[in-house]
């Protein structure tokens, strides 16, 4: 070959190097299971299993006020960090030498991680908020929110999923985006307005988003990814606006008279947490199935397509819809009607 291969000949052949990989099934020999079960466990609270469970249980059994702030604090970084990934268009690390442990998400990019930006903001996100509205060693706090991290940036790494160079550059980006956005934290508790075009801004907004994400030259899952989060986020803040304006629920308190004690652990307590979790987890599974299903049919009827088609559900305008329409519909599901079955079982 003659001639000089321009940036995006090099890309393109970059790329279809790492397609091709997709279909070369590695074989390993766990050496160390200790480290292996760690890191796997560790990738997990990076990933929507975790968000589905974590999340939900702040607000049902610790503190709305943080669990929405979280939410929208979450949102916001991980919005930045998927279109960055899908602007940059840098590679993951190559497969072999690295052996890697996930398949789903093998075709997206890799800088920044999106793991280590969730796991960053998550972790100090509940630091900051929680240091002077409860009791407890900060010290003890901030070694929790480093080991939480680090476990999970570790984990992309002992994955094969990322460089170092991307999980430095989720953890650095995060960082910024806290500082920046620290001095509006305040503003953002109060978006719950009771305006009647609140609801329209909080749906219109994410989904525009959505619809306009940067296209990519192959598919990956980094649009419906996105969508899913822009639109729990979306269904979160729309479940609280409408507790506020119908009055279901009391606003979550943004000032507490002054710190607080956390309660001792206790059996009554854990059982009841427990069964709030329970009860609420089962909903937002049955709700999620319930509105993918239906909406999924919708869009095959309206668009003509083959039900059950994998490439069809991937189209752009099948996929940003039944994505944002269900979980909204879980966002919405969580912080409204869980609460009213809460309290119609007699558990708050």
């Amino acid at each position: 070959v003659t001639g000089k291969l321009s940036s995006l000949t090099v890309f393109q052949l970059f790329t279809r190097i790492q397609i091709l990989n997709l279909a070369y099934v590695q074989k390993y020999i766990v050496k160390n299971y200790f480290y292996y079960y760690l890191f796997r466990f560790s990738a997990a609270l990076g990933q929507e299993v975790f968000y589905i469970t974590f999340l939900p249980f702040t607000h049902w059994n610790i503190d709305p006020f943080l669990s929405r702030r979280l939410i929208v604090i979450w949102v916001l970084v991980m919005y930045i960090g998927q279109v960055a990934k899908d602007i940059l268009k840098w590679p993951r690390p190559l497969s072999p030498p690295v052996v890697k442990l996930e398949k789903r998400v093998i075709d997206e990019y890799g800088m920044p991680s999106t793991h280590a930006m969730a796991a960053t903001v998550i972790s100090f996100t509940l630091l900051i908020s929680t240091m002077d509205r409860y009791q407890y060693p900060f010290a003890l706090g901030l070694l929790m929110a480093v080991v939480f991290s680090t476990l999970v940036c570790l984990s992309r790494l002992y994955t094969g999923m990322h460089t170092v160079l991307d999980v430095l550059g989720g953890i650095l980006v995060t960082a910024v985006l806290i500082v920046l956005t620290y001095p509006a934290w305040t503003l953002i508790d109060r978006l719950d307005s009771a305006s009647p075009l609140f609801p329209v801004c909080v749906i219109v907004v994410p989904f525009f988003l959505c619809y306009n994400y940067p296209a990519s030259d192959c598919y990956s899952p980094t649009r419906a990814d996105t969508t899913t989060i822009l639109a729990a986020g979306a269904g979160v803040t729309l479940g609280f606006w409408v507790n506020h304006f119908f009055q279901l629920a009391s606003a979550p308190t943004e000032s507490l008279p002054g710190v607080q004690n956390i309660p001792p652990l206790t059996t009554d307590m854990l059982v009841l947490g427990l069964t709030k979790f329970t009860v609420g987890i089962v909903l937002i599974l049955l709700v999620r199935q319930l509105v993918q299903n239906l909406s999924l049919q919708v869009l095959y009827s309206w668009f003509k397509v083959v039900p059950r088609n994998k490439e069809a559900r991937r189209r752009l305008e099948i996929e940003v819809p039944y994505k944002f329409v269900t979980y909204t519909s879980v966002g919405l599901c969580a912080t409204t009607f869980v609460p009213m079955l809460h309290r119609f079982l007699g558990l708050l």
